[in-house]
């Protein structure tokens, strides 16, 4: 053993910072995809929807993104991150506790060549894009005083339980595919942020009737930040620089780009434009939908996901809303339902239907632990000679119905409770004079130096900052 270690350079020789379990190529591409999803956050959320937004909304829309993501940074540290992914304490949830401590966080993580301090960082980013996706749903007229309490609230409350029932020791985590989300980060964000938006109730006539982008190729550059972000998301779900991780990034782009199209020629077809805000929804379901299964499907699965992805939530949107007056009563700004929530309830059936057996096994390790995820039905059928097997697939389409089952009733009851809470202490919505305004009511600050939309006449301005009462109406 001696003499195999003074074979390699000295660079790569274990060392005080460097002990013998730590893998520093694992290590380096760790910290990269953790750094790749929080851009999709900061600046990429903060881009994207203060661009798709009216211009009046724009800053407000920004900042609610970027407090979510340090809110939920000290959260996670201090108790969240435990609460997901700590010792247990009841089926759905850990024991709160902090991830602080050097102890902790230079520790091995489980089986992988990382250290603690690695993961926390990087699920850190999933849950704060989580939490930033929710928010899309409740653009342009939650106060954000509200906001401000919510954020931290529903962590506490929702996500964790997700994460732990899932991810870490929760009562379907040995059963469930979930590769990077689908259900953890895009099924409850989507429901979740339906479930918030019919609470806070809906924006102005006049907004609802009419917001438009009020910056399209700013628009396209925050999507650019998910869209290649997204490698990072995918590719670091299995903490390491190995063969599943390249399978899933291949997949992750191929589904996306999958979807894109198939979405915009939707919008061709049925309203001869190809529309850019299309293509960007379209590019949204499709990082959704293979999320669930990206390292655990073969490629030709992820191009047919892609077509699912492109055509199955847009016909939600753009059809079955419009005609829905359940829909209709429900202010979604941003549509977070069609492409989070029905994107990631595709795609989490899409997993148990085209999950290959090596590639479970493989990420999975269920060779070497109590994980009994797979086959996939598909592979289950061809293989039905095999009878035990064959039920298994049946066996694992079941528990992807009854995660997905969990996680929306879950986000529904803890999300109206959330919203019941915080109502009781500040407005869930922004008075109907701050909604006329916008942002130069709110925060005193403006997207745009130019006279126009959402402006005071004439414009106020004083040099003395204003505190308004915690518990008054803003």
């Amino acid at each position: 053993m001696g003499e195999t270690i003074n074979s390699f350079p000295s660079g790569l020789l274990p060392d005080e910072t460097s002990p013998e379990w730590l893998n520093k190529g694992d290590n380096a591409w760790q910290l990269t995809a953790a750094a790749m999803v929080g851009l999709q956050s900061v600046p990429g959320l903060v881009i994207l929807y203060g661009s798709m937004v009216k211009k009046k909304w724009a800053v407000n829309s920004a900042f609610m993104a970027l407090y979510a993501f340090a809110s939920v940074l000290l959260c996670w540290v201090m108790w969240a991150h435990q609460l997901s992914f700590g010792d247990k304490f009841t089926g759905i949830m850990g024991k709160p506790n902090v991830a602080v401590t050097q102890k902790y966080l230079l520790e091995k993580q489980y089986d992988k060549m990382i250290p603690v301090a690695d993961y926390v960082f990087y699920q850190f980013a999933f849950a704060a894009i989580t939490v930033i996706l929710l928010g899309g749903s409740l653009l342009g007229r939650m106060n954000f005083y509200a906001w401000m309490l919510f954020v931290p609230l529903w962590l506490t409350f929702s996500y964790t339980v997700g994460a732990y029932t899932i991810w870490d020791k929760g009562f379907l985590s040995r059963h469930i595919i979930d590769f990077s989300g689908g259900y953890v980060i895009h099924l409850s964000s989507g429901v979740a942020g339906f479930t918030a938006a019919y609470w806070v109730g809906p924006r102005n006539p006049s907004d609802r009737e009419h917001f438009p982008p009020n910056n399209i190729i700013h628009m396209m550059a925050g999507a650019g930040f998910l869209w290649m972000g997204w490698s990072g998301f995918n590719g670091g779900s299995p903490l390491a620089a190995n063969e599943i991780t390249a399978v899933a990034v291949l997949n992750t782009h191929l589904c996306t780009a999958t979807s894109l199209l198939v979405w915009m020629f939707f919008d061709l077809i049925f309203h001869s434009k190809s529309s850019v805000i299309g293509a960007v929804q379209g590019m949204m379901t499709g990082l959704v939908c293979i999320t669930p299964a990206a390292g655990v499907v073969d490629t030709w699965a992820a191009m047919f996901m892609g077509v699912l992805a492109g055509s199955v939530p847009w016909y939600t949107m753009m059809i079955l809303h419009k005609k829905s007056a359940f829909f209709q009563r429900v202010d979604d700004t941003l549509g977070v339902f069609h492409t989070h929530a029905v994107a990631g309830v595709l795609g989490g059936l899409s997993s148990g239907m085209f999950a290959k057996p090596n590639l479970i096994r493989k990420f999975y390790n269920t060779e070497h632990s109590e994980s009994q995820q797979g086959p996939g039905l598909l592979y289950s059928i061809v293989n039905a000679n095999e009878v035990v097997y064959a039920k298994d697939g049946f066996k694992q389409m079941g528990y992807q119905i009854l995660g997905a089952l969990f996680i929306a009733a879950w986000n529904v009851v803890a999300t109206s409770l959330i919203c019941i809470f915080v109502s009781r202490i500040v407005d869930l919505k922004m008075h109907e004079d701050d909604l006329d305004i916008g942002d130069d009511a709110i925060h005193g600050e403006e997207a745009y130096a130019l006279w126009g939309d959402g402006q005071r006449h004439p414009p106020l301005r004083s040099l003395t900052p204003k505190f308004p009462a915690f518990f008054r109406r803003v």
